[in-house]
Formats: C-alpha cells, sequence, structure tokens
C-alpha cells in the first residue's frame, strides 16, 4: 500500500467557495484514500470512492454528502494522488473544498514527490467488458422543468448534450484515454488528446511535462452568473482560463492551444481513481463531464463480471 512518506501541508482558496481552505494529507496504513472535514465535529472518514460521489453538478466531483460533511472538487488532488503512486492516505481539511492553487494538479503532484511515496503494489481494476454512460441516462431522472432549462442552455449556446464515456478491455496493462471537447467558442472548438499511463517513469513523465499544469477553464462573463449561486468565488485569472465573451481568445493565455481538453485528462484520471484503484483499460471520453464518469464506474462495478481486482 503506497503512502505518502512525510505528511504534506496544502493551503489556498477553494474555487466555488473563495474561503482559505487548509488541508494536511497525511500517510496512512489504512488502504484507500479518505477525507476528513476536521472543521466538523465528530466527521467520519469519508472514502473517495465512485459510490461516495454526492454530486457532480457544480462542475467538480464532490465526496460524501451535500447536505453534510462533504468535500468539493476533488478531481485534481485525485489526480495527483494516482500519478504519484499513493492508494493510502488520509486528508485533513478544515473547509468544503480543496484548495484550486492554479487550478492544475501540478502543484499537488510536485509537494507529494517532494517527500516521497513508500515502495508497493497498487490495486488494479482490470475492465473486462465494455460499459458507457450516455448523456441522456442523466436527465432521466430530472424534473420537467430541470430538462427544459438544460435544453434551453444547451440550445442558446450552441452545445450540444450528445456526450458519452465509455470503458472497454484492453490488453496493454494501461489506462488509454481519448478525451475530445467540441465547443462553439472559436479558441476551443474541437479539441481531442490521447493519454496512456502503463506506471512507468516515462508515462508520469508524459503527465508532468505535457498534462499535470493544465488548467480549468470558464467564460469570463459566466463569472458574475456563478459567483451570485455560490460557484465560482474563488475563480480569477491565476487558476481560471478566462475566455473573452467573444470566445475566440482568453484574458490570461494558454500554455498549449489545446489546454482545454489537456484539462480533461486530468478530470479523468482523478475521477477514474474513485474507483479505489488503477484503472486498466481504454477510456474514451466524447464531451465528457464528471457526471458521466461517475456513471459510468458504477455501470463497470454493477456486475462483477465486467470487472476483476488485483
Amino acid at each position: 500500500m503506497p503512502t505518502l512518506k512525510k505528511q504534506v501541508k496544502i493551503t489556498g482558496k477553494g474555487i466555488h467557495s473563495g474561503m482559505p481552505v487548509n488541508m494536511v494529507v497525511k500517510p496512512s496504513k489504512k488502504s484507500g484514500i479518505f477525507f476528513h472535514r476536521i472543521d466538523i465535529e465528530g466527521s467520519a472518514l469519508m472514502p473517495a470512492l465512485y459510490s461516495n460521489v454526492g454530486e457532480t453538478k457544480m462542475r467538480n466531483t464532490t465526496i460524501g454528502d451535500t447536505k453534510a460533511a462533504h468535500v468539493q472538487t476533488v478531481e485534481h488532488l485525485m489526480a495527483a494522488l494516482f500519478m504519484s503512486g499513493i492508494d493510502s492516505a488520509v486528508i485533513e481539511i478544515d473547509g468544503p473544498e480543496t484548495p484550486i492553487l492554479d487550478g492544475s494538479a501540478a502543484q499537488f503532484y510536485k509537494d507529494f514527490v517532494k517527500v516521497g511515496v513508500t515502495a508497493g503494489k497498487r490495486k488494479k481494476v482490470i475492465v473486462r467488458k465494455p460499459v458507457v454512460a450516455y448523456s441522456s441516462e442523466l436527465r432521466r431522472d430530472l424534473s420537467v422543468f430541470t430538462r427544459l432549462k438544460w435544453w434551453l442552455i444547451n440550445t442558446l449556446s450552441g452545445r450540444k448534450s450528445n456526450g458519452y464515456v465509455k470503458l472497454e478491455p484492453t490488453d496493454n496493462n494501461a489506462l488509454e484515454i481519448t478525451a475530445t471537447l467540441i465547443y462553439p467558442e472559436k479558441i476551443i472548438g474541437s479539441q481531442t488528446y490521447s493519454y496512456i499511463f502503463k506506471d512507468t517513469k516515462k508515462s508520469v513523465d508524459d503527465f508532468v511535462k505535457n498534462i499535470a499544469r493544465a488548467r480549468t477553464f470558464g467564460k469570463y462573463s459566466e463569472w458574475e452568473y456563478l459567483k451570485k449561486r455560490g460557484m465560482g468565488r474563488g475563480a480569477d485569472e491565476t487558476n481560471v482560463i478566462a475566455l473573452n465573451d467573444k470566445g475566440d481568445g482568453t484574458l490570461n493565455g494558454t500554455i498549449w492551444p489545446d489546454e482545454f481538453v489537456r484539462h480533461k485528462i486530468i478530470d479523468a484520471i482523478g475521477d477514474m481513481y474513485t474507483s479505489g484503484g488503477f484503472v486498466v483499460g481504454k477510456l474514451e471520453s466524447f464531451k465528457g463531464s464528471h457526471a458521466l464518469n461517475n456513471l459510468v464506474l458504477k455501470k463497470l462495478f454493477s456486475d462483477p463480471s465486467n470487472y476483476d481486482i488485483i
């Protein structure tokens, strides 16, 4: 059970609440990743598992009960834990969100590697049968009003809700991810990026060099709307790629022209780690989301013949 050699303290602010947050990632002999809200008296450890995801609607993945103890925006941290080889840790946190830092996974990863990780084999989840999650499935449980609202927003923005996330077996002993984004904004347009993780130094170096620094993104004109609804209060030009109103440029630049889809690779890795292990399979994300990532894992684990755990 690989874990940190020393605890790591990380401070920052939540991207949605905008409030300061202090987090300590501690070594653990207990198998799995767990969050602990130390600001809530008597709160229990919360396993960072797909079955304990409380919400994905706020453009992030939330662990725990949204009406009680929970932690939002765990995906970048989870991706860094996975890439560092850590599969046992207790994360003490004094607020409802992980620090957004620069909006990527890079600083989390650097902090973990700096203190070192113990040797050991990580758990693998071997995909044996294909499973697919479709956007249309997410709408079935919504009220008529919410579905109409969803349709109106997509119609006005020019976006189509025809995304899916698929998991399939592979003979490559790897997590093979291909993500595709299609946005009406000219600066994004259609972007596709592929990444293969083989649990080797080469694949980790590829992530660090080409993916880890990719930041989350959003339209500057949407920030006020989001902030009035309790979202994006901590978003600014230091942690979000801010698209201009026309959608043909940004206010703060990009590291790569396709930084947007590279960030989706981070999200996918972090969400797949809520499986409890290293998912060995092909992951195809077409206009994917945190909700679809969570749904495809629920489908995978709904039938024992779909997977093996080693």
